[in-house]
């Protein structure tokens, strides 16, 4: 499964752990350094895809390493943090290279988005391919097949998967697919996610193949492959 590669690059040891964390739920590969000269480092023996990049660092700061970064690979996707909101500031990093530049603190709903957004423009759409077990997608043409088998799927059913894909093995609860599925804003029957999963699961089980989307009881869904 080719996943998009993410360096987070910051001094505070409670930063690194919770992006590692919270980058790694939604499906990246991540990479972590605490200061420039180990990003430099990082960036040279495991390619990112994107760098997340703090500015304020002891010896090497965010600008320099940026500038370093941006004249070995022009197409790197950078995305700057700073507590610095002032336009000068914003206008340094820019100069210095980044492609984007959020203020701290951040929504890290927002910091996805921005990750998405340069992903887009940085990383060619089909490179990507999600894949478990026999079950291989495409998200670029959305196309899904099953052992080499083309599936059908409706709008919902694929954005359903996907998000399946993009977090194997963990469970994921009802709330938190309505959110990333149907949007936080959705009001709708409460057995809603059970009926789109009962008619994914029949289009995945299609000609007698194992069941892949499992029910955890009291906690939601999991896709996963149980012996």
């Amino acid at each position: 499964m080719q996943r998009p590669r993410i360096l987070v690059v910051d001094d505070d040891p409670k930063v690194l752990r919770l992006m590692q964390r919270g980058l790694t739920f939604e499906g990246y590969a991540v990479d972590l350094a605490a200061d420039g000269d180990e990003a430099l480092a990082t960036a040279h023996d495991c390619p990112p895809h994107l760098v997340v990049l703090d500015v304020m660092m002891p010896g090497l700061d965010g600008l320099e390493v940026c500038r370093r970064m941006r004249i070995g690979n022009r197409d790197l996707a950078i995305l700057m943090l700073t507590g610095r909101a002032s336009v000068p500031a914003r206008i340094e990093g820019f100069d210095a290279g980044a492609d984007d530049y959020l203020v701290k603190p951040f929504a890290f709903d927002e910091l996805l988005a921005r990750i998405r957004a340069l992903l887009r423009r940085s990383m060619p759409p089909d490179q990507e391919v999600l894949e478990f077990e026999d079950l291989v997608v495409t998200p670029a043409t959305r196309e899904v097949a099953r052992a080499g088998a083309p599936i059908e799927l409706t709008a919902r059913e694929y954005e359903l998967l996907e998000f399946f894909l993009r977090h194997p093995r963990q469970v994921l609860s009802r709330d938190l697919i309505f959110l990333r599925v149907w949007g936080s804003d959705f009001l709708g029957e409460s057995n809603l996610i059970d009926v789109h999963i009962m008619r994914l699961r029949e289009k995945l089980e299609a000609s007698g193949r194992s069941r892949l989307i499992h029910t955890i009881r009291g906690a939601g869904y999991s896709l996963r492959r149980v012996p």
